[in-house]
């Protein structure tokens, strides 16, 4: 409690005598919903005192929380934007912090921001504390490490090329996939997407089909920039992105227009089926 209360203190100047009161969490927090409780303390650990601030400030973490930069992105950002309703706050540990923000510092800054000072980590309490600790470091074994998409220059929109030059393409990599973007309007005026996937190829081996379409997915928020190139206008755009697996980490090298009136696409992915590589 002794570290909570510095915590406080140090974060926002906000008084721990200060009375909270549990209130619902708001619709309008997306990533708060289904994790485990659905009361949250206001003021909160953030140092919002209405709920107003509270939706706007934490809107702008949403993104993120959808890149699945970490797999506790959401139970740190939640702990702090929506406390549980206990006797006493509950923060999270030093650790998770540690762990979140080496994940997701990188994704942030590749969308021009960097990891802000309200959450810099030495603020949390360590581990020995009462806190929010990170699942044990068994949990790795025991779920299947996926390639992570990573931040990356972005691949110059072909619109372009010949079937043959497609197919020597889709030799080299390890995906092809299929993609429908359109930008979409929302409330707060922020830039989000509408993002459809559909697996066109894989080389053997190399992903399963559902697990290629969310880490496309991934890239995609990630790499928000190439996106809003993809995106000039609000009609939705198709495109191929063919990319490889390096390291654990999924890069896109070529990104097709896919035009209705353009054949070459899809003769290339017709013959893809029956094709030689050299």
């Amino acid at each position: 409690v002794f570290a909570m209360n510095g915590f406080l203190r140090v974060a926002t100047g906000l008084d721990i005598g200060l009375s909270t009161k549990c209130v619902m969490i708001p619709k309008e927090m997306d990533m708060c919903h289904k994790i485990g409780y659905s009361e949250m303390r206001l003021p909160n650990l953030m140092g919002h005192t209405s709920m107003a601030e509270v939706i706007l400030k934490s809107t702008t973490w949403q993104h993120l929380v959808h890149t699945e930069c970490h797999p506790h992105v959401r139970t740190f950002l939640c702990s702090l934007f929506a406390p549980i309703c206990l006797d006493t706050f509950i923060h999270p540990c030093r650790s998770m912090c540690v762990a979140v923000r080496d994940s997701c510092a990188p994704v942030l800054l590749c969308h021009g921001h960097p990891w802000p000072a309200s959450l810099d980590c030495d603020r949390f309490p360590g581990d020995e504390d009462m806190c929010l600790a990170p699942l044990t470091k068994d949990y790795k074994y025991l779920h299947k490490v996926l390639p992570k998409p990573t931040c990356q220059t972005c691949p110059a929109v072909e619109e372009f090329f010949t079937h043959k030059r497609v197919l020597e393409v889709f030799c080299d990599s390890n995906f092809a996939v299929k993609v429908k973007l359109s930008k979409k309007r929302t409330a707060f005026e922020d830039q989000e997407y509408n993002i459809e996937c559909q697996v066109e190829f894989l080389t053997q081996g190399s992903l399963l089909p559902y697990e290629t379409q969310s880490m496309i997915q991934q890239w995609l928020l990630i790499n928000e920039k190439c996106v809003e190139r993809m995106t000039p206008t609000h009609r939705p755009m198709v495109y191929l992105l063919v990319g490889n697996i390096e390291e654990g980490i999924i890069l896109v090298k070529q990104v097709y227009r896919w035009q209705k009136k353009d054949s070459q696409l899809t003769l290339a992915t017709q013959k893809w089926r029956y094709h030689k590589c050299l």
